[in-house]
């Protein structure tokens, strides 16, 4: 099964902005969500093909709400993903699966809940404060008085309900987030190491080279 994974800009709730819409809800459905990295939404489809229509059917909102739109096919690699537009040219057949792999960026993965985070909300907390509900309330706070976009497919039935389809949808919290990318290009097989900062995981992006070099 081919995987979709679509990561929030830092200024939106991803969850919040897809599911309180009738038409990008309607479109995901009938797919299984899951939340692999904080402020994202992944699902799997049957082929890449798929993926793309999805991705399409997506546009208005991924142009809005949308960082990276990543694909990842079993058949070329179980373990980096493809950028959207590589993936729509292998989808187009304008290149090969093995042609894929040259140009990439690496992405660090920090886990969410650093020690400076939890003795933040610590400190927080011992003054009477509780930094997780405060900053739920002001994201709901936000996304409620934030104004409708101007666009036909805007076409909320947004009502109480909707503001919770996030929390109704089921996920579970991820233990990471993206962080500082590095482009790189892979020599006899080989990837150089992510250095920009300590991390103990990344994630590898396979670009095309107009991405790698626009």
């Amino acid at each position: 099964m081919t995987r979709v994974c679509l990561i929030g800009t830092a200024d939106c709730n991803l969850q919040y902005e897809l599911l309180s819409r009738e038409t990008s809800r309607e479109a995901l459905a009938t797919y299984d969500l899951e939340r692999p990295f904080e402020n994202s939404i992944a699902l799997r489809t049957v082929s890449v093909g798929a993926a793309i229509s999805l991705l399409n059917d997506l546009n208005w909102y991924l142009t809005r709400f949308v960082d990276e739109a990543l694909v990842q096919e079993p058949s070329i690699s179980d373990d980096e993903w493809l950028s959207r537009p590589l993936a729509s040219e292998l989808r187009n057949g304008a290149v090969e699966p093995a042609e894929t792999a040259e140009f990439c960026k690496i992405y660090g993965l920090e886990r969410v809940g650093s020690e400076l985070e939890r003795e933040t909300d610590s400190s927080a907390a011992s003054d009477g404060g509780t930094p997780a509900g405060s900053a739920t309330a002001a994201a709901g706070s936000s996304e409620s008085e934030r104004p409708s976009e101007s666009s036909e497919e805007d076409d909320d039935d947004s009502s109480a309900d909707d503001t919770d389809s996030s929390d109704s949808a089921g996920f579970v919290g991820s233990q990471w987030r993206l962080v500082e990318p590095l482009y790189v290009r892979r020599t006899d097989g080989e990837l150089p190491e992510y250095d920009l900062r300590d991390v103990e995981e990344t994630l590898v992006v396979r670009l095309t080279e107009a991405e790698h070099a626009p």
